[in-house]
């Protein structure tokens, strides 16, 4: 197999991708309702974990997500998930709350060496014509008592909210002890150090280094506050963002999605191997070097989510 990645000296450097949504239909070869390949996800993970991933969580989103993602995880012990609702889907808890956490308690407990965090859950207001603001808040806050009852840590999703979030996270914050990560981030300076103040982890992809501010925040956040990942099949570094310039690993693609090939990536699908190139604008942005990164990253979200 071809190998793709990062590798100093010969030796591949290790790295855990922190997000990966696994149970995105793209993964099966469907677009937008449509078949276009066949599934491809093993041969996804393979790129993945000879590019030097050593670990995937595979992000949950809503209680229909979790039976294709503990079939995705249960056999290979690189594989792990979060198990919660995110912001937009919270609507779905409406009709029996009580009944749809219930079902997410059974989940976690039927898989527990697998699910390793509550999540994605949090605050979306860039989408509220999916769920309205109190619907969201009071969805994301009942998450909450998932973290406190099994001692998990939280996958927190955030857009244009965040002082929100900061509010209910502080008044939660004496019983969320294992804290977690904001993935994904893309806001201010102040609010991240708000929110590293309080023992959270940011979470950096594509989306997180589109522009030359986001650039300036990813540059002034401490590395040891950091984790990476790809929120692949999405949140790929495009060359119009500002990132793209420090950019050194390159794919060999298929424009077209119905020319699949096993050996190939499809152009504007984001696939876990691809955080090498997080890691690399990371590095240029703050300039160090890649190898001082991956360990500090590494040793963040080990700490994190996989110390006993």
């Amino acid at each position: 197999m071809r190998r793709f990645g990062l590798a100093l000296g010969g030796k591949m450097m290790k790295m855990i991708d922190i997000g990966a949504n696994l149970t995105d239909p793209m993964y099966q070869g469907i677009y937008n309702g449509k078949v276009k390949h066949e599934p491809d996800l093993s041969h996804v993970l393979n790129r993945g974990w000879s590019g030097g991933l050593d670990k995937i969580i595979v992000t949950v989103g809503t209680l229909s997500d979790c039976g294709s993602a503990f079939d995705i995880v249960k056999n290979d012990e690189r594989l792990y998930c979060t198990v919660g609702v995110h912001p937009t889907y919270c609507g779905q808890c409406e009709a029996d709350p009580d009944a749809y956490f219930a079902s997410l308690c059974h989940e976690i407990e039927s898989h527990r060496d697998k699910v390793i965090a509550i999540g994605e859950c949090g605050l979306d207001y860039d989408r509220l014509h999916f769920c309205e603001k109190n619907v969201q808040q009071r969805y994301f806050e009942k998450q909450l008592d998932l973290a406190e009852k099994y001692n998990l840590p939280l996958f927190l999703h955030c857009r244009n909210a965040h002082v929100d979030l900061i509010a209910i996270l502080l008044r939660n914050l004496q019983r969320l002890p294992k804290r977690g990560v904001v993935h994904s981030y893309d806001g201010p300076l102040v609010a991240a150090e708000a929110l590293i103040a309080a023992g959270f982890y940011i979470g950096l992809n594509g989306c997180s280094l589109k522009t030359e501010d986001n650039l300036a925040v990813a540059g002034s956040i401490p590395d040891e506050w950091i984790m990476i990942e790809t929120d692949s099949p999405w949140c790929e570094i495009r060359p119009s963002h500002a990132g793209s310039k420090y950019v050194k690993s390159k794919f060999p693609t298929v424009k077209k999605k119905e020319k699949w090939d096993p050996n190939s990536l499809i152009a504007g699908r984001c696939e876990p191997v691809m955080i090498c190139q997080v890691l690399e604008v990371l590095a240029d942005v703050k300039k160090k070097s890649i190898s001082e990164l991956a360990a500090q990253y590494y040793n963040n979200t080990m700490q994190m989510f996989f110390s006993v």
